[in-house]
């Protein structure tokens, strides 16, 4: 390659990508399309020209040789077609790394009709464009940079006799277990695939431009909200002042009113700017939608790729390519993706000779197919291979453990295909090259949920398997519900809740290691995340039922607090951490939640038994006495005191305070001094003479500010003081939670 040319490859590979993926889109059609054929011709003259220019001469011979073929209308010209797009996609890809890319000599020999066309893996069909070049902006500037390395030659597993596609060994469930780093003859093929996934993103430039004047405005909105916030200073000062007037009552009418037109102002602000940031968020979740051609084509061309490598034959069907997707979906999806495509070619497809034998047509059919569906997309990989057998996969679930004869035998077709999805699930015997060693379907399913979708699967013995996955079209904050469970809030996703309803004990079976709660004529197994999490299990729960992917999912909480929207971001698993947990995020309140995993919930209930974790005390909630007359004054503190966890009894008085106190034990009391009767100061000395209560933390709260009164205060016993007027919230929690003992 003349290096007087270098900064010309960039450009080159971009062009060249785009035709390629014309002349893939072309390809099916040429023998029946006088257009098609113009079409293909005129691809693969500029592709030659430019490679000849740039002296990629590997590249310029076998555009030519694909031309000839052309030129003389020979048959079978779709499926050489479709294979010298793959090939030249591959080129490019070398061409993109900075490397030179290597002449294909079978290729050329095919092409001219001296070889045998046995060779080729499979023909094409006329829904079936050939794989797409994968769109690597990063690598386009590596182009200028990296020096060119030569490609290592992958070694092609060996081909797999006939007897190992038997339903009987389950060699449709054979790579379910599998990891998804590739060895052998996948690895070429995926390396080529996975940078084409990621895309290469084009902007429409007055899309930018109205997106930067939307964040202007929403900016805008958000220094307004600047004088509500002093208002709501002023508003404070005039109610500290309001307290040495001799009426404040009236003064409390006044300040009611005014906090009322605030928190107008506030709200009106709050749907302006939720508005605006919805259109932004719109437009932004627009530029981030791209087809899914490339990603579909680049599939097909790794399944094509790996069939030629088992020495099978296939034909790819694509359908759906304008179907759009948020580009970042696309990406997460990548393996998961890859994984399927690997297990229809791999072990879903039989040789040859097997499908001759039971009757098929030699090569092997995998449809790749995308769709709208509202603010979803759907995914479908389906092949017509081995499939899988129902009652095969009960067996193997028995054997292992994973379910016991009673839950078996219970198990219909979709229950019994739903165990493939179990961690650990496994039928392996042998490793093959190709696939590794690992997991499966578990992390197919793990990352689709992650991303906020669902996996589906359908399966007969000997007519092949269908995965079916659907994501939303875009990513954007999702709903969750926030749970507690003891001690702990917790958050699950919204959409997969159906119905949730109050149960207690009287209405819990437990039975063999697990939880079932009696509802009517119903008996649901649910998963009681009181008993994973060692808290205290309440006499009353709330059980919250749904659907995860067809799976029903049931599990028992104290309580539900409320739902937000939150932006879930997944959880590494670089070190150990919680399996129920898909990922974490912050809540409006900046305060982070883990978010539990329903597809890893809905797997527990195939389980003989529910792990029990080593039992451990519940930490006790501190109980706090509050004693103030005033009724908002009391309110307001206590709201304060339960939102920090804290258990709060309030009385308006000294003489209710000291009834309550020789009912109950308390950690914990927080007073105010002028009271009617019996003040704080005296409350808190007469306390102090009773041994029961002399060690029994006090914290006093008073408009009082004066020194003396502070000395009176911590005189008569009290552990702290705080004034009213500057008081802070935060340093009233950490007071009662240090001295509670907490």
């Amino acid at each position: 390659m003349d290096s007087e040319f270098a900064d010309l490859l960039p450009l080159f590979v971009e062009e060249a990508r785009d035709r390629i993926e014309r002349l893939a889109t072309s390809a099916p059609r040429v023998e029946a399309d006088a257009q098609a054929m113009v079409e293909a011709k005129r691809e693969l003259h500029t592709v030659k020209g430019a490679s000849r220019m740039l002296q990629l001469g590997s590249i310029a011979e076998l555009c030519h040789a694909a031309e000839e073929v052309l030129q003389e209308a020979r048959p079978g010209m779709a499926r050489l077609l479709t294979r010298v797009a793959d090939r030249l996609s591959a080129m490019i890809d070398v061409v993109s790394q900075g490397g030179e890319p290597e002449g294909d000599r079978e290729l050329l020999e095919v092409l001219a009709g001296r070889a045998p066309g046995a060779t080729i893996a499979g023909p094409a069909v006329a829904a079936e464009p050939a794989a797409a070049p994968p769109r690597a902006g990063k690598a386009r500037s590596a182009a200028r940079k990296t020096p060119p390395a030569p490609r290592a030659p992958a070694a092609p597993p060996a081909a797999p006799s006939p007897a190992a596609a038997e339903p009987i060994d389950l060699a449709g469930l054979d790579d379910l277990d599998e990891e998804d780093e590739l060895a052998g003859g996948g690895t070429a093929v995926a390396a080529a695939v996975l940078p084409a996934l990621g895309g290469d993103v084009r902007v429409d430039t007055a899309a930018l431009d109205a997106i930067a004047e939307r964040a202007t405005q929403v900016r805008i909105m958000a220094l307004g909200s600047h004088p509500v916030v002093e208002r709501i200073y002023d508003l404070a000062r005039l109610a500290e002042d309001g307290l040495r007037e001799p009426q404040p009552t009236q003064v409390l009418a006044v300040l009611a009113t005014m906090l009322r037109r605030v928190a107008v102002d506030i709200e009106g602000g709050q749907r302006r700017m939720i508005r605006s940031a919805d259109e932004q968020l719109e437009k932004m979740l627009a530029l981030q939608l791209q087809p899914l051609r490339g990603f579909l084509l680049s599939l097909a061309r790794y399944a094509r790729e790996l069939a030629r490598s088992l020495k099978r034959e296939v034909e790819v069907e694509v359908t759906g390519e304008e179907t759009r997707l948020d580009r970042r979906i696309a990406r997460e999806l990548e393996d998961a993706l890859l994984h399927l495509v690997r297990n229809a070619v791999d072990h879903g497809i039989e040789s040859p000779e097997v499908r001759e034998a039971r009757g098929k047509p030699r090569a092997g059919r995998i449809r790749l197919h995308a769709s709208a569906e509202g603010a979803r997309v759907r995914l479908v990989i389906a092949d017509d291979g081995s499939g899988i057998d129902p009652e095969r996969v009960k067996k193997q679930a028995l054997k292992s453990g994973l379910v016991d004869a009673g839950t078996a035998a219970a198990l219909d077709k979709a229950g019994a295909l739903r165990l493939l999805f179990s961690p650990g699930f496994s039928t392996r015997k042998k490793v093959s090259e190709i696939s590794g060693r690992g997991v499966g379907l578990d992390v197919v399913q793990t990352a689709v949920t992650r991303l906020g979708g669902e996996v589906f699967l359908d399966a007969d013995p000997r007519r092949g398997t269908t995965v079916r996955v659907e994501v939303p079209v875009a990513r954007r904050g999702e709903q969750v519900l926030l749970v507690r469970v003891g001690q702990l809030q917790l958050a699950l996703p919204s959409s997969v809740v159906r119905r949730a309803l109050r149960i207690d004990s009287s209405m819990i079976v437990e039975r063999d290691g697990r939880s079932i709660a009696r509802l009517g004529d119903r008996l649901v197994p649910f998963v009681p995340l009181s008993r994973l999490y060692g808290q205290a299990t309440p006499d009353r729960q709330l059980l919250l039922e749904g659907v995860v992917s067809g799976q029903q999912l049931a599990i028992a909480v104290d309580d539900v607090l409320g739902e937000q929207e939150v932006l879930v971001r997944p959880i590494t698993r670089a070190v150990p951490t919680d399996r129920l947990l898909e990922g974490a995020a912050l809540l409006a309140s900046g305060e982070p939640v883990g978010v539990l995993s329903p597809a890893v919930l809905a797997q527990r209930d195939y389980m003989r038994a529910v792990p029990v974790p080593l039992a451990r005390t519940a930490p006790k909630r501190v109980r706090v006495l509050l004693v103030d007359d005033s009724l908002v004054t009391r309110e307001m503190e206590r709201r304060l005191l339960e939102d920090a966890g804290f258990e709060v009894a309030a009385v308006s008085d000294a003489d209710e305070a000291l009834s309550l106190l020789g009912e109950a034990t308390f950690e914990c009391i927080v007073t105010d001094i002028e009271m009617p009767g019996m003040d704080g100061f005296e409350l808190t000395t007469h306390l102090r003479s009773i041994e029961h209560f002399a060690q029994l933390p006090i914290v006093v709260v008073s408009t009082r500010d004066r020194p003396e009164d502070r000395l009176r205060g911590l005189q008569s016993g009290a552990d702290a003081y705080l004034t009213k007027q500057s008081l802070d919230a935060g340093e009233l929690v950490d007071l009662v939670r240090r001295l509670g003992g907490r």
